[in-house]
């Protein structure tokens, strides 16, 4: 599991240049509305300690601790960008190359040994981790242009174990900081991955991409390749890494592209923007823009008791949130045919859109069952392809017939009280379930079981909804909450106001029956 912070918005830029600048950052998230829970510091705060040097630059970050403090009292989190491979020349790296931790004729450190991944995990922690460092953005895993062709690793030849290196990498950070406490969970952003690397707490994004139509259309099918491979968590730079310069703050045509980017990193496992030489943050392309993207934003963090049950679903029984239509209708020829669609944990189809100039779009809704138009209401029969509204401001969403989504207040970050209500929405026309997971949310208390699971379980054929006895409690649950239930029509799309929408029931723990 990941903090439940990691599954809000990660705000990102090449570069922010200061603390100053990250805490004020942060500051106008909160002031626009604009939901976000992670703020990033790309390259170069090491200033001239040498490339690489997880150290802050004592000019523009004098106080680390400090703007960390700052950042974490406007509830947000701190990530930072670290490099496994600090130059050689500097204060570091003459340490490291004095205990021979530098793989032999090569600039990468030997993390093959566990010597140096300890060495390297006691680095971090000292510059970075004890002053509050909530998460980590491994940037340069890989050693690039067959850089261990010919070396002699600690373990044995480079030709062989050079695909491994991102594995070791993310191995060092996890077991130290894991060792150092269980009060926080490991949060690793990686370019680079190898098969299990999934165990040591491991995102892994797609690297620099172009913002293109044509990249970001790349990006679904990559980013649904690689989910398959058991690998569940994966994240793009929403509005690609290389952007069009200037131009961005004003191009009616970029606006679009990042627009509907940004709706489908809404349905990412992870959802981050990022931009060369870029001004990232919502409010730099206008109030239209913004709107739009905090309309997203909003939905996404509506949906976070959704995501974070999925997750849990992920780390206990095996699974991916990104899934690609092949592995719940492959028997559905025309399904298979889908390169862009695909379901967001169990209950959504997400087809995005890929073409400029859109504002209808061709959707195939899978056979074996009836859709909902998520944003309507209205329930379409399945084995059909549609012609779906698609405005600039909404993407394309629709939710299986027998699902139940639990869905919360618009709230500014996931630490927001929102789960004490909550809306439960019953997709009727087939039989459904959902179990609700809660724990504290940012340490490892859910593996010694301090987390709780709440069942829904609808019977179409009574129309009735059991809400089962909560299983067990962690610290700080809550006792006594409300359940809104919707029953989803036309007259209940979350993009419709409602008069008369709800069944509200006070649930304590105890198993309750609800008659629809």
């Amino acid at each position: 599991m990941f903090p439940k912070w990691a599954y809000g918005f990660w705000q990102c830029r090449e570069r922010y240049s200061s603390g100053k600048e990250l805490v004020e950052t942060v500051n106008e998230f909160r002031k626009r509305k604009l939901p976000m829970d992670v703020i990033v510091q790309d390259w170069q705060y090491w200033g001239n300690k040498g490339w690489g040097v997880p150290q802050f630059d004592e000019e523009n970050y004098p106080n680390p601790s400090g703007f960390i403090s700052e950042i974490h009292e406007l509830n947000a989190h701190f990530c930072i960008s670290i490099w496994s491979n600090p130059d050689k020349n500097s204060e570091l790296g003459r340490e490291y190359m004095s205990r021979n931790r530098f793989i032999p004729d090569s600039k990468w450190l030997d993390y093959f040994n566990p010597k140096t991944r300890q060495e390297y995990w006691n680095t971090l922690n000292t510059n970075l981790f004890v002053h509050g460092v909530d998460a980590w953005w491994m940037d340069a895993v890989e050693p690039e242009n067959d850089a261990l062709k010919g070396t002699q690793t600690h373990i044995g030849l480079g030709d062989f174990y050079r695909l491994t290196y991102p594995l070791m990498v993310s191995k060092a950070v996890y077991e130290g900081q894991r060792e150092t406490t269980s009060d926080k969970r490991v949060c690793i952003l990686t370019r680079s991955a190898f098969s299990g690397q999934q165990k040591y707490g491991m995102i892994n994004w797609s690297g620099d991409i172009g913002g293109t139509w044509d990249g970001y259309r790349r990006q679904i099918i990559a980013g649904l390749n690689f989910t398959i491979t058991g690998l569940p968590y994966w994240t793009s730079d929403i509005g690609g890494f290389f952007r069009p310069g200037p131009s961005q703050y004003t191009d009616k045509n970029y606006h679009e592209l990042l627009t509907r980017w940004f709706q489908w990193g809404t349905f990412n496992p992870i959802f981050r923007v990022h931009g060369y030489q870029s001004e990232t943050e919502p409010w730099k392309y206008g109030p239209e823009v913004e709107a739009n993207m905090r309309k997203m934003l909003n939905l996404r963090y509506r949906l976070v008791p959704y995501i974070y049950s999925e997750a849990w679903n992920i780390t206990n029984n095996g699974s991916t949130m990104m899934r690609p239509l092949v592995m719940d209708f492959r028997e559905d020829s025309k399904a298979l045919e889908q390169e862009y669609e695909y379901m967001f944990g169990n209950s959504f189809l997400v087809a995005p859109i890929t073409q400029p100039g859109t504002s209808e779009s061709e959707v195939y809704l899978p056979n074996t069952t009836n859709w909902y138009d998520f944003w309507t209401g209205q329930l379409i029969e399945g084995g059909q392809t549609i012609s779906a509204n698609a405005p600039l401001d909404q993407i394309p969403v629709f939710v299986k017939a027998g699902s139940i989504v639990p869905m919360g207040k618009i709230i500014q970050h996931t630490g927001e009280a929102s789960a004490d209500t909550l809306e439960i929405r019953i997709y009727n026309g087939a039989d459904g379930s959902f179990n609700l997971y809660e724990d504290e949310g940012n340490n490892y208390n859910y593996e010694k079981g301090e987390f709780s699971v709440i069942s829904f379980k609808y019977n179409e054929q009574d129309q009735t909804l059991t809400i089962g006895k909560r299983e067990g409690q962690y610290p700080g649950y809550l006792k006594q909450r409300v359940f809104n239930i919707v029953v989803v029509n036309e007259n209940s799309g979350v993009g419709i106001t409602q008069e008369e929408k709800e069944k509200m029931i006070l649930y304590s723990g105890r198993k309750t029956e609800v008659e629809l």
